[in-house]
């Protein structure tokens, strides 16, 4: 066995294995090592924050080994298995395969059992909703199976089922090394630079979910930065007679004047989706060529598909509204973690007063897309900035016409500001283009600290 094998879970038998990384993606592949015959199996925890107590809940029998001593626990492993937040970049990983060491993760021992039975849905905003609808979709008519991955259940530790819709983050699907049976993508913009070590890695890793030649593959071709990249990976023979569908033009599932259509049969009105802005209506578009890659008749079913896409909801912390007696709509998007991802936003209260509020983990990002859209937007607006990032967010926006510009000390005080500066009938928007992780513990903290702030202040 070599550093570059493709393993299975099961060639983890009798061997000496530690994984690397402790949260859920850890304990779930600690929990599927441990039942191997023979494996001897450590968790490691690099950065000694994991609780002993809450590793050996969750994890059983298996040993933390933490701080100081991580590093000698992995070189004394045969395998390592990490976590997909553990950057490929990291300067471990070449000292690990120097010393024999084979690094693998839980994505690519699952996906080399399970790809063929697979969906896989990637995208740089729309994943979630996506993969969630999909799979939303698929029971509503008939086809159960397990929704995991990214979202909700790691890959490792989701029950056996004829068939998967599984999210992937960019790090999972650089990880793939195996075509799925279906795989699609939502849209593509600069995110993770840390992890990928540039913009057009990132970009490679994502459509390696496509490179590795699925069954099928469903693009949104509204997306001109995916349409673009596509276009240069075909050229370069890469996709290599890929049958591809691309969703959003006359040739596909597409929405026209408030009506889904295939190609030119009507499907069903708009208002059978309940979700906001146009970014969800191509959502909804690239589960139907995933419907129909999957050998489903959607002009024939369009009846009972519009009824099961009826009874999808929001996902939590993506465009919810949060109600209020005041005449304000609150709406949680704290997961939006990029400029695109808030312009997605924003679009989805055309015509609106609108004070969004901004900033969070500062990873970098351009945020020149914010200040080109904002520039072309015609009704009044605020932008509220909040640490870590929101002055430097704030400082690419200022002079705009129609914009005003406010900072905050934090979330709790940007709600406060938000209620003297937006009218009645306006919007108060959390769609902060940045990560939680730095003044929250994660994105529910800060969508908590959100809701008690909008509670605290109503009148």
């Amino acid at each position: 066995m070599t550093s570059t094998d493709v393993l299975r879970l099961a060639d983890l038998a009798g061997r000496r294995v530690a994984v690397w990384g402790t949260g859920r993606e850890g304990v779930a592949a600690a929990v599927a090592v441990r039942e191997l015959s023979g494996t001897e199996v450590v968790g490691v925890d690099e950065n000694a924050g994991k609780d002993p107590a809450v590793w050996a809940e969750a994890a059983g029998p298996v040993p933390l080994v933490a701080g100081d001593a991580a590093f000698d626990a992995l070189a004394g492993a045969q395998v390592v298995v990490k976590s997909p937040g553990i950057s490929r970049l990291h300067p471990w990983i070449p000292k690990l395969r120097e010393a024999g060491v084979t690094v693998t993760s839980g994505t690519a021992l699952w996906m080399a059992d399970h790809a063929g039975q697979a969906i896989g849905i990637t995208g740089s905003k729309g994943k979630s909703t996506t993969a969630s609808l999909t799979h939303h979709l698929l029971d509503g008519l008939g086809y159960p199976g397990e929704l995991g991955g990214n979202i909700g259940v790691p890959m490792l530790a989701m029950p056996a089922a004829d068939r998967y819709v599984v999210e992937m983050s960019s790090y999972q699907c650089s990880e793939l090394r195996h075509p799925l049976r279906v795989a699609a993508v939502t849209a593509l913009f600069p995110e993770h630079f840390d992890w990928h070590g540039g913009q057009e890695q990132y970009y490679r890793d994502k459509l390696n979910i496509l490179a590795q030649h699925p069954k099928h593959a469903v693009v949104n071709g509204l997306d001109p930065r995916l349409m673009a990249h596509l276009s240069t990976m075909e050229s370069a023979g890469e996709l290599g007679g890929l049958d591809l569908t691309v969703t959003g033009g006359p040739d596909s599932f597409h929405l026209v004047s408030d009506v889904f259509y295939w190609r030119d049969r009507r499907l069903f009105g708009r208002s059978a989706l309940r979700l906001l802005g146009g970014h969800n209506a191509g959502n909804l578009c690239v589960a139907l060529g995933i419907l129909a890659a999957l050998g489903i008749d959607c002009v024939a079913r369009r009846d009972e598909i519009a009824e099961v896409v009826q009874g999808f909801e929001a996902l939590p912390h993506r465009l919810a509204p949060i109600p209020d007696p005041s005449g304000i709509t609150f709406v949680d998007d704290t997961l939006s973690t990029s400029p695109q991802s808030a312009i997605f936003a924003i679009e989805a209260f055309a015509g609106r007063p609108l004070t969004l509020i901004v900033g969070g983990t500062d990873r970098g990002l351009d945020y020149a897309p914010l200040r080109e859209f904002f520039a072309t937007r015609t009704v009044p607006a605020t932008v509220i900035g909040i640490p870590d990032s929101g002055p430097r967010i704030l400082a690419e926006l200022v002079d705009l016409p129609r914009l005003r510009v406010e900072s905050a000390d934090d979330l709790p005080a940007a709600v406060r500001l938000s209620r003297e500066l937006t009218p009645v009938g306006g919007v108060v928007l959390l769609s902060p283009a940045a990560p939680s992780y730095g003044r929250f513990t994660n994105f529910e903290h800060r969508s908590a600290v959100f809701r008690e702030a909008i509670a605290a202040t109503a009148p």
